[in-house]
């Protein structure tokens, strides 16, 4: 069995708490990075409108993994990074353990319609890693 199956059963990243989701580019060439990673590792990357730009799902099989998009207007400048982001049961409740630990929130929560809320939160050491609670469906 492997790292991530748990009682015979695989784990679903999207409604773990703790368990890293989704991977992320953001970058000044969203075309060129997704040509590029399609040819480096045969991902199919399919373009859809968010309503702030085209974004493009990664799939690596059949399972969407990640998404590669455009740096946000108004960006303060910084490289083409990829970032991650961890499931949460309770957004808030992470936030408020995040500070009363030491760390520090990055970015205020966010609604990603049709996906979830999320923010941005940064450890004492200075590292940041987005985190999100999936909009639950049905």
């Amino acid at each position: 069995m492997g790292p991530w199956a748990r009682e015979g059963k695989a784990l679903d990243p999207f409604k773990t708490h703790g368990a890293f989701s989704w991977n992320e580019l953001m970058t000044s060439d969203p075309a060129g990075a997704a040509a590029f990673y399609r040819q480096l590792f045969g991902w199919r990357i399919d373009e859809v409108n968010m309503g702030t730009g085209p974004y493009r799902v990664v799939h690596a099989g059949d399972a969407a993994v990640g998404g590669i998009m455009a740096m946000p207007p108004g960006a303060p400048p910084m490289p083409p990074a990829w970032g991650c982001y961890v499931t949460v049961a309770d957004l808030d409740q992470t936030l408020a353990t995040c500070k009363a630990l030491g760390g520090k929130v990055a970015m205020q929560p966010m609604v990603v319609p049709n996906v979830g809320r999320m923010a941005v939160i940064q450890d004492p050491q200075g590292a940041t890693l987005s985190v999100i609670t999936y909009a639950r469906s049905g």
